[in-house]
């Protein structure tokens, strides 16, 4: 027998293969936390490095030459890539093994295929990533790097998705945000498929590795609103809506907001661009409107560990959706040239809505998942989303300014934002870092002090 400590100081006797299984139930949770700061670590190097730093530097040879076409499409899009599959789509793998056993309350799972995954994503996302920005062996490296990414992804839904919950009682009915996951997970799959059948057809007929302008402005559509914001959506379900303290969710209407949503990515894939535009406008509303965003919250907003604007910052990021999803309507019915305005509406939706959601939630969930550690700084919090703010706005104000010709001293404004925004992305990643390796602030607790 073997006694268990108590937190009043009164010892529990536990037999041995129970405290075979704590053991191993310790180990496991362990081994989890190294698991999901391998995957968070790598998303963290993505953003800064091969993400930020890129984009600043063709923003930086776009306004000293005063003309979008300055830089190749292909450094453009290797950007994108870094920042949606490197980084986001890296924190939502990891994310993904860890919690969702959990949340599902599944049977233990083999450390293998997330071990696999992450291999498999890391070497795809940073092959595609260097043939777009330096073409050697393009038409060979190109499809095997969408193979890699399509590949990992696999492994992630089957291992996923084909494990057993475990208990044989009655199971409950889904929630309506699962379903908008798995609709942002299929908008996932959908955007690596045709990204795979793109890049096949570029090494048969492409003169070089980026994708044709048309397009690249379908799968667009696809990793932002048919990936990044179902996805963004139903999480907020789950966690903002708790943390914000609102009143419980519309779920049919986030469900029909979903929907409408969907048919939006549908007509955008078709080349319909305007109903396109219109639907994902008429989507973004009413699922702000389901999720009670803009509503006072009912309960106190549980803002403990981080900065007290935390709810403020999740309302400004879904203000800038909306905002988004309105200048792409401005950007399709405009009658002339609007490349500007296309940009400006990408970049409120990338930076000011999914990149702000990432800081806000990220911040507030990640440390407690490595063992109860809390946010290493608040300030630093409040800093980087105040200033990821103000770069968003003059981004999205110059971009227009600048790139209509509306106002020639806008394009001196860009390189400003770009600047504003690489600091802003910097400190995130010192305080999650800063933040994982500090002691945690919760002594062990009763599960951890045993004594043989």
């Amino acid at each position: 027998m073997s006694n268990l400590e108590t937190s009043g100081g009164k010892p529990v006797w536990l037999d041995g293969d129970t405290m075979a299984l704590m053991k191993r139930a310790i180990s496991r949770e362990k081994h989890l936390s190294v698991l999901l700061m391998t995957y968070i670590i790598t998303g963290l190097v993505f953003m800064l490095l091969p993400g930020t730093f890129l984009g600043v530097v063709n923003l930086l040879s776009i306004s000293h030459l005063q003309a979008a076409e300055a830089i190749s499409p292909g450094w453009m899009q290797a950007h994108g890539h870094a920042q949606v599959f490197g980084w986001i789509g890296t924190f939502i793998l990891g994310i993904g093994y860890y919690s969702i056993p959990k949340l599902r309350k599944m049977k233990p799972l083999s450390f293998w295929p997330a071990w696999t995954t992450w291999v498999l994503w890391t070497l795809g996302v940073l092959l595609r990533w260097s043939v777009t920005v330096w073409p050697w062996h393009w038409r060979e490296l190109l499809p095997l790097a969408a193979v890699l990414e399509l590949a990992a992804f696999l492994i992630f839904f089957f291992t996923i998705g084909g494990a057993h919950s475990v208990g044989s009682g009655e199971k409950k009915p889904w929630e309506v945000w699962i379903y908008v996951v798995i609709l942002a997970t299929l908008g996932l799959f959908g955007s690596l498929i045709l990204q795979l059948s793109q890049t096949i057809w570029l090494a048969r007929h492409g003169e070089s590795a980026a994708f044709p302008h048309a397009f690249d402005q379908r799968y667009l559509v696809i990793i932002t609103w048919g990936f990044l914001v179902p996805m963004i959506w139903g999480f907020s379900a789950r966690w903002i809506t708790v943390f914000l303290g609102l009143r419980p969710l519309r779920q049919k209407l986030l469900a029909a907001a979903a929907a409408v949503n969907t048919a939006g990515v549908a007509s955008a894939l078709l080349g319909w661009f305007e109903p396109a535009v219109l639907l994902l406008t008429a989507g973004a509303i009413p699922a702000a409107l389901a999720l009670r965003i803009f509503e006072p919250s009912a309960k106190k907003p549980k803002v403990a560990g981080v900065h007290d604007s935390f709810p403020v910052f999740v309302r400004i990021a879904y203000a800038w959706m909306i905002v988004a999803a309105a200048i792409g309507i401005w950007a399709e019915f405009h009658p002339g040239l609007s490349a500007g305005i296309w940009g400006a509406s990408r970049h409120a939706l990338t930076v000011g809505f999914i990149a702000a959601m990432v800081f806000t939630v990220g911040q507030r969930v990640l440390p407690s998942f490595f063992g109860m550690h809390v946010l290493a700084s608040k300030t630093l919090m409040f800093a980087c989303l105040g200033l990821l703010m103000l770069g968003c706005t003059l981004r999205v104000a110059s971009e227009i300014l600048a790139y209509q010709e509306y106002a020639h001293w806008a394009w001196a404004i860009l390189p400003v934002s770009a600047l504003i925004e690489m600091t802003a992305v910097t400190l995130f990643a010192i305080n999650l870092v800063w933040s994982f390796a500090r002691p945690p602030v919760v002594a062990p607790g009763p599960l951890t002090q045993y004594v043989e």
